[in-house]
């Protein structure tokens, strides 16, 4: 539900946070062919004109930054979290517990649960899909690196996934987000901690290891935002 007045919206956030913030609600409700610039702008509360002020290419720049606001804060971490695991001797079940947790926030922080328009046919036909796939995949990679390096440290389990299965397996449940903000559901440490339990678990990981990388993570966390 959009805030019920121009005023009150402008009482919490900035005129282009503002924006995108709306723009991202009526892509979600509507789809982007069905949302105008005028549609915008009229639920802003603000003359069409000032939408191409803050986004001169208007609806496609807008989409553009939303699909970024939904992967970038996570791989904008992904180099730090590595170098942490060198200058702590963070095992990889920490650092990846470490990026689930904040892949997961990234998601749940995206402007009105923009995580779920890469998954709308219409933005994927959208030339500005191409540059949020490619940061999805650096993504996956960063994925599939810890995971498989977390499944390598148990030799002793006869079934290890190849990484291509891991880096899909971890995606899809961190993605279970972006359901549960769709179904009005609030993202808690509590979830974050059982979506990361789940994607060690994926990797072979046991519970000791688990609750280990849980307490090693909770002191590090805050070095990474």
């Amino acid at each position: 539900m959009l805030p019920q007045t121009a005023r009150e919206r402008r009482a919490w956030t900035e005129p282009r946070e503002e924006i995108l913030d709306i723009a991202a609600s009526l892509f979600v409700d509507r789809g982007i062919a069905a949302t105008s610039t005028r549609d915008i702008a009229d639920a802003v509360g603000i003359r069409q004109a000032s939408i191409y002020y803050h986004f001169p290419s208007g609806k496609d720049e807008m989409l553009a930054e939303l699909l970024q606001r939904s992967v970038r804060p996570t791989l904008d971490k992904i180099e730090k979290i590595e170098v942490l695991g060198t200058e702590t001797d963070a095992g990889p079940e920490v650092l990846l517990y470490l990026l689930v947790v904040l892949d997961v926030r990234t998601l749940a922080d995206a402007p009105r649960n923009a995580g779920v328009l890469p998954g709308l046919p219409e933005v994927q036909r959208k030339d500005v899909f191409e540059p949020f796939g490619t940061a999805r995949e650096e993504l996956r990679a960063a994925y599939s690196r810890l995971g498989s390096e977390v499944a390598a440290s148990r030799p002793e389990v006869a079934m290890t996934p190849d990484s291509s299965l891991i880096s899909r397996l971890l995606l899809q449940q961190v993605e279970v987000v972006i359901g549960m903000r769709s179904e009005g559901h609030p993202i808690t440490p509590t979830i974050e901690a059982i979506i990361a339990a789940a994607c060690l678990r994926s990797c072979l990981a046991d519970q000791a290891s688990i609750d280990e990388a849980a307490r090693r993570a909770a002191n590090l966390i805050g070095s990474l935002e």
